[in-house]
């Protein structure tokens, strides 16, 4: 569709007119939608989304509800300092408690089944020290779960998995799991009923921040709106280059049906790395991307040789030793990380803000994310 196409219906209702636009129709830039519409009910709130479906991680990601598993936890700390860690895993726990409240458990196929993370017999050392650390996870991470054992081993457990090639298992009492388009759909269905226009395969090809009026080159012409929120993740260095939002791709692949298949939980593998769950009957793995960090700094969608071969070998050898099982779906997902724990919520242009670069845990920091966003858009 070009412009030179369009009604004068379609100029006036869907292209012009509005206060807020939010670029980017993910778990962020919904959720911030939807709260801008409740913070100032009057305001016309336009999101533009580059694909017919959000082309981010919102509707590529395994579905896992949780906020950090023990060698993450470790990393982290590390990286950030235990301040820093405590801010971000709150705001993980409180953004998924807000994404529960906001569309409902039902509407997310919600099921609070546990995750496990595991570990080979080479990562003894690893193992050992996560294990070790159990007692002080549980120590500062429960006034922020409610509960005491949030952490426990569950090594025990591992004869019935039917697992090969595992020597420790531990358990986040705490993790749950969801179904992600649910959740999109969810969030689509109360934008449009809430009066937020989205539109899309209508790409933001590009921007001119102004005190006045934002200017927002798309394929349908130009659109403007004196505030504008970017909600676009990974793909944010397109507008602002200088950004510490580094993009890393997710490979996925989904298994056919497995008869007798029962994994119940989330399970994490080198040290959150890969992962996987069981869904419909079926085996969802991911990740991978640390085999070759620089291959999957892209924004480009797209399946490697390396990525596949690792995770179908993974599938083979430890996940469903000695059973041959065939592939029926395989995608990609483009993530952002940076430097700093916590996300980019803040202004980055005049009338630009940003809220982005959810190091890989937009299903528990989105809603909490895009509601700041709104507040800080609204206070402005």
């Amino acid at each position: 569709m070009s412009i030179s196409s369009l009604s004068y219906w379609e100029h006036q209702t869907f292209l012009q007119g509005f206060d807020v636009i939010v670029i980017g129709a993910g778990i962020v830039g919904l959720t911030a939608a939807l709260h801008l519409r409740r913070l100032r009910p009057t305001a016309r709130v336009l999101v533009l989304e580059r694909s017919v479906l959000p082309n981010g991680a919102s509707t590529k990601n395994a579905g896992f509800a949780c906020f950090g598993s023990v060698s993450e936890l470790l990393e982290q700390e590390a990286r950030g300092g235990t301040a820093a860690l405590l801010a971000v895993v709150q705001a993980r726990w409180e953004g998924l408690a807000e994404l529960r409240a906001l569309l409902g458990d039902e509407a997310l196929q919600y099921q609070p089944v546990g995750g496990y993370e595991l570990f080979r017999p080479a990562e003894a050392e690893l193992a050992a020290r996560c294990r070790a650390a159990l007692p002080y996870y549980n120590e500062l991470l429960s006034p922020i779960i409610g509960r005491p054992d949030v952490f426990r081993d569950a090594t025990a457990q591992v004869p019935a998995t039917g697992f090969a090639g595992v020597s420790t298992m531990l358990e986040n009492t705490a993790e749950g799991a969801l179904h992600t388009g649910r959740l999109m759909e969810a969030l689509l269905r109360q934008a449009w009923a809430a009066g937020v226009v989205v539109l899309h395969g209508c790409a933001a090809l590009g921007l001119e921040p102004g005190p006045a009026q934002v200017r927002i080159r798309t394929l349908l012409g130009e659109i403007q709106a004196p505030q504008v929120l970017l909600a676009t993740n990974a793909f944010s260095q397109q507008f602002f280059p200088e950004l510490d939002a580094q993009p890393g791709r997710g490979q996925v692949l989904v298994t056919e049906p497995i008869a007798g298949l029962h994994l119940p939980g989330t399970f994490h593998y080198d040290r959150g790395y890969t992962y996987f769950r069981q869904i419909d009957g079926r085996i969802l793995l991911g990740g991978g991307r640390h085999l070759d960090f620089a291959a999957e700094a892209t924004t480009k969608p797209g399946l490697t040789p390396r990525v596949q071969q690792y995770l179908e070998k993974l599938l083979r050898e430890v996940i469903l030793p000695g059973r041959a099982v065939r592939i029926e779906y395989r995608w990609s997902g483009v993530m952002a990380f940076g430097a700093d724990l916590e996300p980019i919520v803040r202004p980055l242009a005049p009338g630009v803000f940003g809220a982005l670069r959810c190091n890989g845990m937009g299903v528990a920091l989105g809603a909490g994310v895009g509601r700041r966003a709104a507040e800080m858009v609204v206070s402005a």
